[in-house]
């Protein structure tokens, strides 16, 4: 034994601790509440994601012919029969002038009416402004590790909130101003704070949770990922088509992400021990589980060292990699794949497009569930548990993609393809996603930004890959090799996470106090044992 660890390895104890017959495990607490507001952090994190590209389709001139100009300092203003305003610049796509503004009226230019701008922006303009988002999100991914272990999730994530609002409100005014380059910059400070949720997400979810119910409040927590996709698509094309125009998707997501950040910063807590108004008996039951006790309040030092000659992060982010990778094809690509070889524009069709990730978010509560179940009646292990939603997660994946390589052309089929992929894949949510904490609830975060940022370092070849196979868009057998990349990396990864995955919680997670009391209460045993034989306790 190892601190409660089992010696294959594996997880803390056998059996779930004493304080559990004294508290009710299934009733609602405020570990419940903490990952309820990390679930809406995420959604509203996820939603923001998703809708810069539907929000392009709105903000840009499907027609780049401009029939009736009005040329203004390099500028071209444009009313169509329809009522829509468009404006260009003639060199670079920007917005047209002041002056011209102000003669359109104060509400004009506030953007709070219609006739909304539209953009004469290039298809590779566009994609500067889409990737924007993820050069602020890769750059801040280890930093803000640190930074939410050192001063606290609840500051990071609602601080990160209230910048996401703050540049959503705004992005409108810059767009108008500012043209494509000051939209890319406000998108990639929102990337550059939206770093900071998943790390932050990450430490407090070490702190709240215990491992008997880890599984069930993590699908609780992330599936905000899926249900923000699911969400922010069909939202973001409602207000597009509405009266508030393309200008109101920011303003609504802005708004939104200032109530959830404020919800954040009102009610959470870095811990239980920072938590005003939670029981003894729950912070007693969540910190004898995870083993931290008085010591949550403590900002240990980082061990850098030990942390990066740990196997199981390694383990942990090739199958990382693998699954960034595979998602990127899969809501990048397959939508391409869809048009140029199926003939079908899936993002024409909400349905089509949201019932994968629907699914996805209602599978994503049963595996939660299931492998909670593993774990409390011994059945399995903590690592073999992990291991197993790993493969779940990764191997049906795999297959999908092989699959959807080979598929007819029927939309339905291959949209069962899609809802089979993501219907499993979800299950590595408890698998790798969660296999941090097993490790090391103190640093849970550092390991969580080192993985993320590995794995969408790599994440952002797989479009480039894909390009560079993608001679012919429409040459199916091109495609093939697109998504057998995909299976392959989905498999071995998986396979790598399996031979090299581990759950034990490490020797340096251990605060220094905590390891001198097991170091005392050893060396206490032998006069223990000879007070009892003197008292006639021990024969």
């Amino acid at each position: 034994m190892k601190n409660g660890k089992d010696n294959d390895g594996t997880n803390s104890q056998n059996n779930i601790t004493d304080s559990v017959s004294d508290f009710k495990v299934s009733g609602w607490g405020y570990r419940h509440q903490q990952c309820l507001i990390l679930f809406f952090c995420l959604t509203t994190a996820y939603s923001m994601r998703a809708c810069m590209g539907v929000a392009l389709v709105a903000m840009v001139d499907s027609d780049f012919n401009t029939p009736h100009e009005l040329i203004t300092n390099n500028s071209v203003l444009e009313q169509n029969i329809n009522g829509t305003l468009n404006v260009s610049n003639r060199t670079n796509g920007e917005s047209f002038n002041e002056t011209i503004i102000k003669s359109s009226g104060f509400l004009h230019s506030l953007l709070l009416i219609p006739p909304y701008p539209k953009f004469n922006w290039n298809k590779k303009t566009q994609d500067v402004v889409l990737s924007s988002f993820f050069f602020g999100y890769m750059l801040l991914q280890i930093p803000a590790g640190q930074l939410a272990h050192f001063f606290g999730a609840r500051y990071l994530l609602s601080g990160a909130l209230f910048i996401n609002c703050l540049m959503s409100f705004c992005l409108p005014w810059a767009t108008l101003y500012g043209g494509w380059i000051l939209t890319a910059i406000f998108r990639i400070v929102q990337g550059l704070s939206q770093a900071c949720v998943i790390p932050g997400m990450h430490t407090m979810f070490g702190k709240w949770t215990t491992l008997e119910e880890r599984g069930r409040l993590a699908g609780l927590a992330y599936g905000g990922q899926a249900l923000g996709a699911v969400l922010g698509l069909p939202i973001t094309g409602f207000i597009a088509a509405s009266p508030l125009g393309w200008p109101g998707i920011f303003r609504f997501y802005g708004i939104l992400s200032g109530i959830v950040g404020g919800v954040i910063w009102a009610l959470s807590a870095n811990s239980p021990a920072e938590h005003p108004k939670i029981s003894a008996t729950e912070r007693q039951y969540i910190e004898e589980s995870i083993g931290n006790g008085e010591n949550s309040k403590k900002k240990l030092r980082i061990p850098w060292g030990a942390i990066l000659r740990c196997r199981g992060l390694y383990a942990i982010v090739l199958t990382h990699i693998g699954n960034t990778w595979g998602q990127l094809t899969l809501y990048s690509e397959v939508p391409a794949y869809m048009d140029k070889v199926m003939g079908v524009n899936i993002k024409a069709n909400g349905v089509l497009t949201a019932l994968p990730f629907l699914v996805m978010w209602f599978t994503n509560f049963f595996f939660s569930w299931f492998t909670d179940m593993l774990i409390v009646k011994n059945i399995l292990s903590v690592r073999n548990t992990r291991k197993l939603a790993n493969s779940i997660g990764s191997i049906p994946a795999a297959i999908g993609f092989i699959a959807l390589a080979y598929a007819p052309r029927n939309i339905y089929v291959v949209e069962a393809i899609l809802i089979f992929i993501c219907s499993f894949k979800i299950a590595g949510h408890v698998g790798f996603t969660i296999n941090h904490i097993d490790i090391s609830s103190n640093f849970s975060g550092t390991m969580m930004s080192i993985s993320n940022f590995a794995s969408n370092s790599f994440g952002v070849l797989a479009p480039m890959v894909a390009g560079y196979i993608l001679t012919d868009v429409t040459d199916v057998t091109l495609w093939r090799k697109v998504f057998f990349v995909s299976a392959g990396l989905y498999f071995f990864t998986n396979l790598a996470y399996v031979i090299l995955g581990t759950a034990e919680r490490a020797d340096w997670d251990i605060p220094p106090e905590e390891t001198d009391n097991v170091e005392d209460a050893k060396e206490m045993e032998p006069m223990i044992k000879e007070k009892n034989v003197c008292n006639g306790v021990e024969k």
